[in-house]
């Protein structure tokens, strides 16, 4: 078990999630500066130990909300949710990446900023444009910053949620680690919240209907989109795509560097690469 933990240490290409419970002060849904500047202190310092590193960062739509203190709206049809969404995410990118690049510039790294939809993958050309991307970007060393184009997508074009997000793009990018930072320690039999008999499982090897269902009775936090659920199926596109992946508390964002050295901390999936995988014929059946 601790040989898997081990070879932690060599991987080269990392993309590391966080979500939007992360960044925010719970009582008031205002950015977590302190937190936020200890997340892009860490990944820094990655890509100073000569690693490529991507982050897949939340908060756009939730920083939007609270700039134009959206508790005074209230939309009422479909059309109108899904407009106040889009404009409250215009908003909320334009000032979450205004943050991330001042931070990283006083580490003297450089961030990218990225936005995808369904469609980037679905397409060919549109992947094979967002792979090159990413590609230049890494060997530029500057740090990509990716989330949802929420401006621009509607339910027939979103992936939903970030977890998803974060494993499809360790596969466009073939990175050989995903990170998932949340708001629970990593995968347990059942809600820890709920049960508290739930037993905590520190690594997976193989990916079982077994293991998919115990992320289907959990939700994310209020401020979030994802729960274990959606965990699980970024694990599942990540691990078929050559990619381990570590579910983590995102309460300590210095847990990074504890991955990273080895240590056991969250739940390990073990990479299980399966060629058959499509992952353009999967994203496209999202949600269906």
């Amino acid at each position: 078990m601790s040989t898997l933990r081990e070879m932690i240490k060599d991987k080269k290409r990392i993309v590391v999630k966080i979500g939007s419970s992360s960044l925010q002060h719970a009582e008031t849904g205002d950015l977590d500066y302190i937190r936020l500047e200890k997340l892009v202190r860490e990944l820094c310092d990655i890509r100073n130990q000569g690693k490529e590193v991507i982050l897949v960062s939340s908060g756009a739509v939730a920083a939007g909300r609270k700039a134009v203190q959206m508790q005074n709206l209230h939309p009422v049809t479909r059309e109108e949710q899904i407009a106040v969404k889009q404009a409250c995410a215009a908003i909320g990118q334009a000032r979450l990446m205004m943050v991330y690049q001042k931070i990283f510039s006083e580490y003297n790294h450089v961030a990218a900023q990225i936005l995808m939809t369904k469609d980037t993958i679905v397409d060919n050309m549109n992947r094979y444009n967002a792979h090159n991307t990413f590609a230049e970007l890494l060997y530029m060393g500057a740090i990509p910053i990716v989330n949802e184009n929420d401006t621009v997508a509607t339910y027939e074009i979103e992936i939903g949620d970030n977890d998803t997000l974060s494993a499809i793009v360790a596969a466009l990018v073939e990175a050989d680690l995903l990170i998932l930072l949340s708001d629970i320690d990593g995968l347990y039999t059942d809600d820890p919240r709920k049960n508290p008999n739930a037993r905590f499982i520190e690594q997976v090897d193989e990916l079982t209907d077994e293991y998919m269902h115990m992320g289907k009775g959990s939700t994310g936090s209020s401020v979030g989109t994802g729960g274990m659920n959606t965990k699980m199926i970024a694990a599942k596109i990540a691990t078929s795509c050559g990619a381990d992946m570590v579910i983590a508390n995102s309460k300590d964002i210095g847990v990074l560097h504890e991955i990273l050295s080895g240590e056991k901390v969250g739940t390990i999936f073990k990479a299980n690469k399966d060629e058959d995988f499509d992952l353009a014929e999967f994203v496209k059946n999202l949600h269906k």
